[in-house]
């Protein structure tokens, strides 16, 4: 699509981490930003250059009519003709939130195996039910769970299941964007099935792609895990994996190795081209350094880690050691709630608690690992920040209501008042797929909610 935003506020975090405010016009043209800026043009001609943000046109030139600019040299271009011209007053434009660690087709035990730790939690309530699943199942379950996406800002989402081909097709079908990353364990999957999905999924379309893993060190065999690295390896793939969630999983893992997951996946050439690891909660310095020479990112996932009492990630430590972070909701039968508003709340505010310091950790920083850290984790490289050149993946936020007023500072009110109900656009690829409490994906409500509740019905 074509749309003009006008009259916005616009967020756009730059590489300090730290978000810069422009008031004026966001346009996007077919599936990316093409200009920033002044309210008080129709048409404008562009210079590029590169940036660590992607490409970001700088306009030199204005004029109203479309005639060439002969003194750049630049050819005479059209105005864009327009499908929609958005008034976005009392609104901020902003990326929109990467959603960096999911299992989205988890949302039918939603509610259904809760209040229990981890183990039991999975063994006993979670792989008997997800061993019923067909690929059917899953593919409806993930529109249920991007429908949720949509309504929290959630532009893309980087995923983890063992019916990866279900989730995305799902993305695919209603416009969203996704990551998928192999859940390769002891029950599911293989090394050659991992390459398969690699090439099937990076080529289903251009919203699509695919990153090596495993489910964990704990679920999988040293031959697996030495299996999954050689493809990684060939394919040029980064690696990601459950990683030191519990106290419990480090401490079995050096019992077996010598090792912790950290160390282990280290000399198993897993990170040859980048990575990293969800969770991250037992970590010790050694594993944190190895983190940051290699460049690796952590993915936080504070509410189920709550939910679960897994326990509080050493965010600040990250933070200091300059290791990207990006948050993810984790899935909704140990959230249970997809909603990134009360991910980047408690990420705030736990830090705080477990360094007992208020100022530990900037309200800036935490959105920027919403958004860019979350991108760069996902390796989505066009989606890091709202830039001419980027992918029009965007979020409108609604400023006129009580839990935004008065703007003081609007990073701190999204950060520590925002909420779901503020969501007034989501946009992925230049499309809106979500708008004032309706959906735009090709799916009916209705059936999506039909669909999943006789899954679990037929299980239960």
């Amino acid at each position: 699509m074509n749309v003009r935003f006008y009259n916005a506020k616009i967020l756009q975090p730059d590489e300090e981490h730290m978000f810069r405010m422009t008031e004026g016009e966001l346009w996007v043209q077919g599936n990316s930003v093409c200009y920033i800026g002044s309210n008080t043009v129709t048409c404008r001609h562009a210079d590029t250059e590169h940036t660590d943000f992607g490409v970001r046109s700088v306009y030199n030139r204005t004029d109203t009519c479309g005639h060439a600019d002969t003194e750049s040299g630049l050819e005479k271009k059209q105005p864009i003709q327009w499908e929609r011209e958005i008034d976005a007053s009392g609104c901020v434009l902003m990326p929109g939130f990467k959603n960096a660690h999911t299992h989205t087709a988890m949302t039918f035990l939603r509610s259904y195996a809760d209040d229990l730790p981890l183990q039991e939690w999975l063994n006993q309530q979670v792989f008997p039910k997800e061993a019923q699943l067909t690929q059917e199942d899953a593919y409806w379950l993930n529109i249920l769970g991007i429908m949720e996406y949509l309504t929290s800002g959630i532009t893309a989402n980087f995923d983890m299941y063992f019916l990866p081909m279900a989730s995305a097709m799902a993305a695919r079908d209603t416009g969203f964007r996704t990551v998928q990353v192999s859940a390769l364990n002891n029950f599911v999957s293989s090394p050659e099935q991992m390459e398969e999905e690699y090439y099937a999924i990076t080529q289903m379309c251009d919203r699509t792609s695919y990153a090596a893993g495993i489910h964990a060190e704990y679920t999988t065999s040293l031959e697996r895990m030495e299996g999954a690295a050689k493809v990684a390896s060939r394919l040029h793939l980064p690696f990601y994996l459950h990683n030191s969630e519990t106290k419990r999983e480090v401490d079995e893992c050096i019992h077996r190795w010598g090792k912790t997951p950290t160390a282990l996946t280290e000399s198993l050439g897993m990170y040859e081209y980048g990575g990293g690891g969800y969770h991250c909660i037992w970590m010790n310095e050694a594993d944190m350094d190895l983190f940051a020479s290699r460049g690796l990112s952590v993915v936080t996932n504070p509410a189920s880690n709550l939910k679960l009492a897994s326990g509080i990630a050493p965010v600040k430590s990250f933070v200091d050691r300059n290791i990207n972070v990006g948050i993810g909701t984790d899935g909704p039968a140990s959230n249970n709630c997809l909603d990134m508003f009360r991910e980047i709340y408690l990420t705030a505010c736990l830090a705080k608690i477990r360094e007992m310091d208020a100022a530990c950790l900037s309200a800036e920083e935490v959105l920027y690992m919403a958004t860019a850290g979350g991108a760069k984790a996902m390796g989505l490289k066009e989606c890091v920040s709202l830039a001419p050149g980027n992918k029009a993946d965007l979020v409108m936020i609604d400023l006129h209501q009580p839990n935004m007023q008065p703007e003081n500072n609007i990073v701190k009110n999204l950060v520590y008042s925002g909420s779901k109900q503020n969501v007034r656009m989501t946009m992925v690829n230049g499309r809106i797929l979500y708008e004032d409490g309706s959906f735009y994906t090709g799916f009916e409500p209705e059936e999506v909610y039909a669909k999943a509740n006789e899954i679990i019905a037929r299980m239960v």
